[in-house]
């Protein structure tokens, strides 16, 4: 009876094991203790993993001996994907040491460069001594044939590893989503590049657009047929879903105007980069070394006033901002050197809104400054300049002579200056109760609500050429500095048409502690003491009070 008993105990307790098991492969939930909720994925994040339904494999190159900051990194981008693979088991990961077959490092860190994976050379301070290390911080992940390279380390100029490091983490969730994004959810969404108001040519913009053709369709789009046929090219531009204008030179006709306007009246969104003055640094470079800054008529005032902002004919100059690099010396000898140019002004962000939340400085060249009127439209000051500013009217003259002249610091005492807003809401039209350059049969006084972004320099989309190929917008070749220009447009740009909520990760904030080197340093050899001796103490505590324990128990 006995052994009846114990066999359906163990048939019991085996059953209950089973089914438990059974349970937990289909019912789990983890835990996020932490107080930032690092790992817990927001629901935009939570539905582009749930949609993967083929194998997803991520390699990550961050594998092998590099500094602690990076070791971080490395421990952070495993939790997260661990987080991935626990919401979907078709995403999987390797991490991947390139240099483990012990190949040359400059060779191998060429390869990843061809590849457009650019890696990280990194000083090394460890007991005194510095040296030189390269890290290839990039994942690249694959989705039946197609793959995508997903960077894992932000640059930022002037930070520390810390302070890199820690903004990488920021945006680890976003980087890895977006990269998912990319490759399992088809192109829907149509974007019209104007054309025919004197933009800037395609080769100047075709770093971002080969950037954005990634996520949505891209098409040109010309408003000339609007002179002879304006409801048809009203109708074409309606079956986009924003339209980018990167800096029109010329001016806009009332047909123009108008399409532009009805377009926005129906709910379709646009992003403006545009300026009202004239100057290109190109025009320094002749024998005077001299350009006339002048004034630049759109024929955009009534336009833009209409919907609650003015863009003011005035140069923003500022402390902050980027350097000219001139070249000195000639043949072999040449030396390209940097100096402080004022009117390459770097941008501050006043606040945390998603398109620039934990981005770099984006640099502009000339801006104009921006006034924001009183209106139903919901205005955010994306972009500003620093509070050492001043603003120069035009006509004005500029000069390469003032390269190096000591600024008057007094007269920088405009303030900050609005250099790119955001508008939302139900927009009223620019021809409300005026006169109709043509006839419509839908014509709309109140639009839908739409976004429109206005930023006050067309170079804020300019890529250098090199030997007539493009670079990286926001690279400056000369002096190796990058700045922002390229995420802020593309996070603009998924703003305005953003149907997976992408943008609302780059809010998440994540804060890292480091230990203090400097600190560790000096109190090494304290911590190595505490680290040898503390366990042998604690034995021997742990032995005499264990002696002292069994004399005591034997003697009563």
């Amino acid at each position: 009876m006995k052994k009846q008993n114990k066999i359906k105990s163990l048939l019991i307790l085996l059953v209950i094991l089973i089914a438990a098991n059974l349970l937990a492969s289909e019912v789990y939930y983890r835990f996020d203790l932490t107080q930032d909720q690092r790992y817990s994925l927001s629901p935009a994040a939570k539905r582009i993993v749930a949609d993967v339904e083929q194998p997803v494999i991520f390699d990550i190159f961050l594998e092998g001996s590099f500094p602690s900051e990076f070791r971080r990194l490395q421990s952070e981008t495993r939790q997260m994907l661990e987080e991935f693979s626990a919401y979907n088991r078709k995403i999987k990961f390797n991490f991947v040491d390139p240099l483990e077959e012990g190949g040359d490092a400059n060779a191998i860190a060429e390869e990843f460069y061809k590849m457009g994976m650019t890696p990280a050379r990194l000083n090394v301070q460890e007991n005194g001594k510095n040296s030189e290390s390269i890290i290839f911080p990039w994942a690249i992940a694959n989705y039946g044939d197609q793959t995508v390279k997903i960077p894992l380390l932000k640059n930022q100029i002037g930070a520390t590893d810390e302070e890199r490091v820690n903004a990488s983490v920021q945006q680890l969730e976003y980087s890895l989503a977006d990269g998912l994004s990319k490759l399992i959810y088809p192109r829907e969404k149509k974007i019209a590049v104007m054309r025919g108001n004197g933009e800037l040519p395609d080769a100047q913009i075709a770093d971002l657009v080969k950037t954005i053709q990634e996520y949505y369709f891209m098409a040109p789009f010309t408003l000339d047929s609007a002179a002879v046929n304006p409801q048809k090219t009203l109708e074409d531009i309606k079956g986009y879903d924003l339209i980018l204008e990167p800096k029109p030179t010329q001016p806009y006709s009332e047909n123009e105007k108008y399409v532009l306007d009805q377009y926005l009246m129906n709910g379709g969104k646009i992003l403006w980069l545009t300026e009202v003055t004239n100057m290109e640094t190109d025009s320094l470079f002749n024998e005077r070394g001299t350009a006339i800054a002048l004034p630049r008529d759109l024929n955009l005032g009534d336009y833009f006033f209409s919907y609650g902002i003015r863009i003011n004919p005035e140069i923003v100059n500022d402390l902050y901002s980027a350097p000219i690099v001139l070249a000195s010396g000639s043949g072999q000898n040449t030396r390209f050197n940097p100096y402080p140019w004022f009117y390459s002004p770097l941008t501050s962000s006043p606040n945390e809104h998603p398109i620039i939340n934990n981005i770099e400085a984006v640099k502009y060249e000339y801006a104009n400054p921006i006034d924001t009127l009183a209106n139903d439209i919901k205005k955010t000051i994306l972009l500003s300049s620093s509070p050492k500013t001043k603003l120069e009217g035009v006509p004005a003259q500029i000069s390469l002579d003032m390269v190096g002249r000591k600024p008057d610091l007094n007269s920088y005492n405009s303030g900050e200056q609005p250099l790119a807003v955001l508008l939302e809401g139900e927009f009223k039209s620019v021809y409300k109760n005026r006169v109709k350059p043509f006839k419509i049969s839908d014509h709309k006084d109140l639009g839908t609500d739409s976004k429109m972004l206005v930023i006050s320099d067309g170079d804020v989309i300019k890529n250098d050429l090199q030997g007539g190929k493009p670079l990286e917008l926001g690279f400056q070749r000369y002096t190796g500095n990058k700045y922002g220009n390229k995420e802020f447009l593309l996070n603009a740009v998924n703003y305005l048409l953003d149907d997976t909520g992408l943008i609302d990760i780059r809010s998440k904030e994540i804060n890292l502690v480091f230990l203090d080197k400097e600190k560790t340093a000096a109190q090494r050899e304290q911590w190595q003491l505490i680290n040898l001796a503390g366990p042998i103490i604690l034995l021997l505590i742990f032995g005499v009070a264990f002696t002292f324990y069994r004399k005591q128990k034997y003697v009563k």
